[in-house]
């Protein structure tokens, strides 16, 4: 009941799209908070007209865009769990997915059936429903529309409420399973940490994955104190510029991926990120030289970078702020502090030694709001969490004397005897304008290998890499590639291990 509860309150208060929504068409770009509360109460009465009931899985796999956020809310509001599957996973990793939860309700269109989703589906589901388009087999939402609304149904708040997928960086999704309890536990300390730093209303900017619990979050801190709101689908930065340009909002939340890719908005003349107070990145530690481009792109008296370290499983653990006096030598891998009170953190020998720069250990957090298991996947749940509460979050680093820590390398990409793969990469890319990404991996030998893109795909200046490259460990010769060919997560993050594997397979093309 997000949206009414905030319509309650400032139901004239302005969310702007920058495209339309497939399962909502009537409702315009630029609505009022209340319009698009009563859209989520017309989906929430057709999808009950359709079948389905409390306590029931609804998938949502269709086209990217903020109906899929409004799909989730409706089947919320009648007691229905959502199942939120990125738009870009394969048709087969879906088909699985769907199987895992149990015949659920799924709500697609006809250009997912017909050109990604293998026919299987239609016998995983209980249903299938359609957001645009048509088929013989599945029931348009369009065609119940002004069907009789019903009544909003509140589930308990240990009962599941939304169902997400992990990033997919090391494999096929697991499903993470959330309850009411657990997203409000997130909710609390980003609540806490915007207030003072955002004491007056401001329009906010967000883009962020809509299959990723941390919208919802996002949402309620903006919707339910009145922020107008901008949803970005597009995060291409000619789009960004030519809205942010007319809008100037004061808040911006998005991948730090998408932060790098803004970062050219800073010498744009219209000033897009002038009045940015606040930076909020999630996910991910964020390079140095983002952080310091886009500071210096606006014009506000003393804004603020927020970068919040967590995982889909936990939500937001650790907290750090930058100023406009950090400099390009300071050290992107410290991720902050736990929130005090709502959170803590812990790193876990591997190897019997005090975890150190030199020997990162296990990072472990403990919150409130951890996920209550991964569905049909308890094992695993079980093997990530101690007996007294302590998440193993997949990643390496040390906690320095003072308390911060020190986020070095996911487990799974540690290239022994390299040290910090994410270090390195920090030090390139403020070292090397010109650079758009860089990914260390391992190479087929073992050895590091440098895969870089450069700013609209010029050559690689190879002086200039050598230069910018001395001091850190050996590596191979850089492997140039397109930006748009790297794999990506729903949240944008680059794929590893799946980069790495196509690395070993162009190789052994060559050799042979």
């Amino acid at each position: 009941m997000l949206f009414e509860r905030a319509a309650a309150k400032h139901g004239a208060n302005v969310l702007i799209l920058d495209h339309d929504l497939d399962a909502l068409p009537e409702l315009a770009r630029r609505s009022t908070v209340a319009e698009v509360a009563d859209g989520v109460d017309a989906l929430a009465a057709r999808l009950w007209a359709a079948g389905v009931r409390p306590n029931r899985r609804v998938v949502v796999h269709k086209a990217d865009g903020f109906d899929i956020t409004l799909l989730a809310c409706a089947a919320a509001r009648i007691g229905a769990v959502p199942v939120l599957l990125s738009p870009a996973l394969d048709g087969a990793t879906v088909a699985e997915l769907v199987r895992r939860t149990d015949r659920p309700f799924l709500v697609t269109d006809q250009d997912k059936l017909e050109h990604s989703l293998p026919g299987s589906v239609f016998a995983l589901a209980e249903r299938v429903l359609l957001t645009s388009g048509s088929h013989r087999d599945a029931l348009e939402l369009r065609s119940l529309a002004g069907v009789p609304r019903v009544p909003a149904v509140t589930l308990a708040p240990d009962r599941p409420a939304l169902i997400t997928h992990t990033s997919g960086t090391t494999g096929t999704p697991k499903l993470a399973v959330h309850t009411g309890f657990s997203l409000q536990s997130r909710y609390r300390p980003q609540a806490a940490v915007l207030a003072p730093l955002v004491p007056g209303r401001e329009t906010i900017a967000i883009h962020v994955s809509f299959v990723h619990s941390r919208l919802f979050t996002a949402l309620a801190i903006s919707l339910l104190r009145g922020f107008p709101l901008v949803v970005l689908r597009d995060s291409d930065p000619a789009h960004v510029g030519d809205l942010f340009a007319r809008l100037k909002p004061g808040v911006l939340e998005a991948h730090p991926n998408s932060f790098m890719e803004w970062e050219e908005l800073a010498d744009d003349p219209r000033g897009p990120l002038s009045n940015v107070k606040l930076f909020s990145s999630t996910f991910d530690a964020i390079h140095p030289r983002t952080v310091h481009r886009l500071l210096r792109a606006t014009r506000r008296r003393a804004p603020y970078f927020g970068q919040l370290y967590g995982q889909s499983e936990v939500g937001p653990a650790i907290v750090r702020g930058f100023t406009r006096r950090r400099t390009l030598d300071d050290d992107g891998r410290c991720v902050g502090m736990p929130f005090p009170g709502m959170t803590d953190v812990r790193v876990v020998s591997r190897n019997g030694l005090p975890p150190s720069a030199d020997n990162p250990g296990y990072i472990e957090v403990r919150s409130d709001g951890r996920i209550v298991t991964y569905l049909g996947e308890q094992d695993r749940y079980d093997a990530q969490v101690s007996k007294d509460g302590w998440w193993r979050m997949g990643d390496v680093g040390y906690r320095t004397r003072w308390g911060c820590v020190h986020l070095l390398d996911r487990e799974v990409d540690l290239i022994e005897g390299f040290g910090s793969t994410l270090a390195a990469e920090d030090t390139l890319f403020g070292r090397m304008p010109g650079l758009a990404e860089v990914i260390i991996i391992p190479g087929p030998d073992g050895r590091a290998v440098p895969v870089v893109c450069t700013k609209d795909d010029a050559p690689l200046d190879l002086t200039a890499w050598q230069r910018a490259a001395s001091g850190l460990p050996p590596m191979a010769d850089p492997v140039h590639r397109r930006l748009e060919e790297l794999p990506r997560t729903a949240t944008t993050k680059i794929k590893r291990l799946e980069l790495a594997r196509h690395l070993a397979a162009d190789t052994e093309v060559v050799e042979s």
